[in-house]
């Protein structure tokens, strides 16, 4: 519903750019810009871009997978373009308040405004290429923590952590084979992923089949465990805004069999004692639990049947009741769903929201360790965050 509740600004947004660029363009061209060429520049602009609109009114098929990729990319481009053509408008009324100039006379020189705004379009180009490069590039990161508590027959943990794929039309074969060489290379004891694997649109997935293939052949000795996220269900979405829908929103069932023909046990608020050394503990999303639960259990009621003896680790899409998890004798809580706020500014608004927006965070006797994820929703960019795998060494110190 936001994305709808957004659109007149959207528009205005980029009724404000496009009259920005035919000012620009008119005087590169000495106010030769014709009326033909007017209305096909602003023809094509409006497709781009509504594109993430257009989206939604199209069959499946490539022309929706084109607009789709397409849409979100200017989607998160546009901020940029406001934020470096805004800045030079302001500066311009500030010089001509300053300098008094007339209304009907020019602050700069036609060159001084070609090369300013040439300078914007670079500016913008720059950004945009680098924000797409960004968004496709997955990162290392490495952590270690110590655990007070005895591994049993284990005296440490190389957990490898992957989160936020968003699989569909943006994310596909080639960013998932370099997720799993990545996560292969750390020679993982155990994988986990915290939710958000699909994009919400199971049609979307590039090639199915291939997909699982891939997944398969991550090699780790206790196998791949995950939780669902707040995109792993079938919803209509635009731009990673979703729509309010009747009844209880729950996973396209291929997606429960994408994971279990992909060897990807999910769990569902249940546990697994792996090697009689170590809990693994899989929430469902904070917001859309979906898939048959009514109502997640409290942090008192998953450690309930637990031995705290033993480690205790929970996968939690959303980094939620950190200090509630933690006066429950959890251990290790692994999270992903901010993004690290994926662009600037909103990486900057992330450490406002969330008490832990990335990284590493210890809340009492409990570790917090949530990743900026793999993949991307919404714009199709990153600027100011990366792309990574995590890999988390745990020392049991007892």
């Amino acid at each position: 519903m936001i994305a709808i509740y957004i659109l007149p600004i959207y528009v205005l947004a980029n009724f404000y750019v496009c009259q920005w660029f035919m000012k620009w363009l008119d005087a590169v061209l000495n106010g030769h810009l014709n009326m033909v060429a007017r209305v096909i520049i602003w023809i094509v602009y409006w497709v781009l871009s509504l594109g993430m609109y257009i989206t939604a009114a199209v069959p499946e098929g490539p022309i929706r997978k084109f607009f789709h990729v397409e849409g979100t990319y200017w989607y998160g481009v546009v901020l940029y373009v406001l934020l470096i053509i805004g800045i030079c408008d302001i500066i311009r009324l500030i010089m001509r308040k300053s300098k008094k100039t007339p209304k009907d006379e020019p602050v700069l020189t036609r060159g001084k405004y070609i090369a300013i705004g040439a300078f914007c379009i670079a500016s913008i180009l720059a950004v945009a290429i680098y924000g797409g490069i960004q968004a496709r590039t997955i990162y290392n990161t490495s952590y270690e923590v110590n655990v007070d508590k005895s591994g049993n027959k284990i005296d440490n943990l190389n957990i490898v952590v992957v989160s936020d794929q968003h699989m569909g039309y943006s994310v596909g074969t080639a960013m998932m084979r370099d997720m799993v060489d990545k996560i292969n290379a750390y020679h993982p004891d155990i994988v986990l992923m915290a939710g958000d694997i699909f994009d919400n649109n199971y049609d979307a997935l590039e090639d199915p089949e291939e997909l699982i293939k891939i997944y398969r052949s991550i090699e780790s000795k206790y196998g791949v465990y995950a939780v669902y996220g707040n995109h792993d269900i079938d919803e209509e979405i635009i731009a990673g805004f979703t729509f309010p829908s009747e009844g209880k929103l729950t996973a396209d069932t291929r997606m429960n069999e994408f994971l279990e023909k992909a060897g990807v046990k999910n769990l569902r608020d249940e546990y697994v004692l792996i090697d009689d050394s170590f809990y693994v503990y899989g929430r469902p999303d904070y917001q859309k639990e979906g898939h048959g639960i009514e109502g997640r259990k409290s942090p008192e009621e998953v450690t309930s049947e637990l031995d705290k003896n033993l480690p205790i680790i929970v996968i939690d899409h959303q980094p939620r009741e950190l200090k509630e998890l933690s006066n429950a004798g959890v251990d290790l809580d692994i999270s992903g769903h901010t993004h690290d706020g994926q662009i600037f500014p909103l990486n900057l608004t992330a450490k406002i929201m969330w008490e832990n927006p990335c990284g590493l965070l210890k809340v009492g006797n409990m570790y917090s360790m949530v990743t900026s994820g793999v993949g991307f929703f919404g714009p199709g960019v990153r600027v100011g965050t990366e792309a990574e795998v995590v890999d988390l060494k745990v020392n049991f110190d007892k």
